[in-house]
């Protein structure tokens, strides 16, 4: 006899998840952002002609502007942004760079409700590393930078498309961020908001704070 196991779903069926993917769903901080960055960082000595130092504190200023290194890229040089996105996300190694939270798959089957994953990362990454964590076929949809024609969170640009493509309303929607500029667009547009991080303060247009993902069954109700 297969025993089956199940949940109690937290949440309504007409609410909508909104899940950023690095730092949210998997620890990207540990090898993941740092291959990035690396790779970044070598994409502008190569094609903008910089020395090393010189590279990092332009992609750092970009990061910082626009909230991805390639906006500033492509509205100062005119980079190709598929060009970027191919050269900087290149991960032979991706399946033993992706740390995973244990519990994770059981934690999102809980929460009752669509789900849709909003990065500001390239498809073809997003979908490995969901795919890797083994949640892929519990997400409608991957919302990617392709996707908001380049205009990254917390862009209100990016948003628009979002929630015109899935058609949303926002006060149905929950948005689980590590960013704190993504949270405060989303909360101007009338979204929930579920900041993830481990120690940092709840800042005011946040709704709740929580350390990881796997908490969110447990506060859900509370939205």
């Amino acid at each position: 006899m297969i025993r089956t196991r199940t949940w109690h779903r937290v949440g309504y069926a007409g609410h909508v998840w909104v899940f950023d993917l690095d730092d949210t769903l998997h620890d990207a901080s540990a090898y993941i952002f740092p291959h990035i960055n690396r790779a970044m960082t070598q994409y502008l000595i190569t094609h903008l002609d910089l020395n090393e130092d010189d590279a990092n504190r332009l992609r750092r200023q970009y990061w910082h502007l626009y909230g991805a290194t390639l906006r500033g890229l492509m509205r100062h040089h005119g980079t190709d942004p598929h060009h970027f996105l191919h050269h900087t996300h290149q991960f032979p190694q991706l399946r033993s760079m992706i740390v995973k939270a244990r519990g994770l798959r059981i934690a999102l089957r809980q929460l009752a409700g669509r789900k849709i994953v909003f990065t500001n990362a390239p498809l073809a990454y997003a979908e490995q590393v969901l795919k890797l964590l083994k949640v892929r076929d519990l997400f409608e949809g991957v919302f990617s930078i392709e996707s908001t024609r380049f205009h990254p969170k917390p862009s209100t640009l990016g948003f628009i498309r979002l929630l015109r493509h899935y058609h949303m309303r926002p006060e149905h929607c929950t948005m689980v961020e590590d960013s704190l500029p993504a949270l405060l667009t989303a909360k101007k547009f009338g979204m929930h908001t579920v900041y993830i991080h481990p120690k940092a303060k709840r800042p005011t247009f946040v709704d709740v704070r929580i350390s990881s993902v796997l908490a969110l069954p447990r506060i859900a109700a509370t939205l």
